[in-house]
């Protein structure tokens, strides 16, 4: 398992959250699902970048009542935080995408200019 550091974290959640509207666990789900489990953004990771983002306004969120299959129809169920990436949102994630790409294109080009040896 690889480690995320806290820009590439912000990267990987955004771009989640371009696909649709997500909630933590799922989006912790998907992004270990995407890297074949290489990267795991844990709880104590992934809810203080979502506050931040939201407090940065590249998120929106909403609140949603979930009740267990089967439950009481007059019981309350738990809340669940929904986020959306927002307009402000995909312009950063525009720009960090342009960023990785630079910065990729500049590693690859130390990497193919040394020799590998075993």
């Amino acid at each position: 398992m690889l480690t995320l550091k806290q820009d590439h974290s912000e990267l990987v959640v955004l771009s989640v959250l371009a696909l649709g509207p997500s909630y933590g666990y799922a989006i912790s789900k998907d992004i270990a699902a995407r890297s074949d489990g290489h990267f795991k953004l844990s709880p104590s990771g992934m809810y203080p970048l979502l506050t931040k983002l939201e407090k940065n306004g590249l998120v929106t969120t909403s609140w949603e009542e979930v009740k267990a299959a089967g439950a009481d129809p007059d019981s309350t169920g738990r809340r669940r935080k929904w986020y959306t990436l927002s307009p402000k949102g995909h312009k950063q994630l525009a720009r960090r995408i342009e960023l990785h790409r630079q910065t990729q294109s500049i590693l690859d080009s130390f990497v193919a200019q040394s020799p590998v040896r075993a």
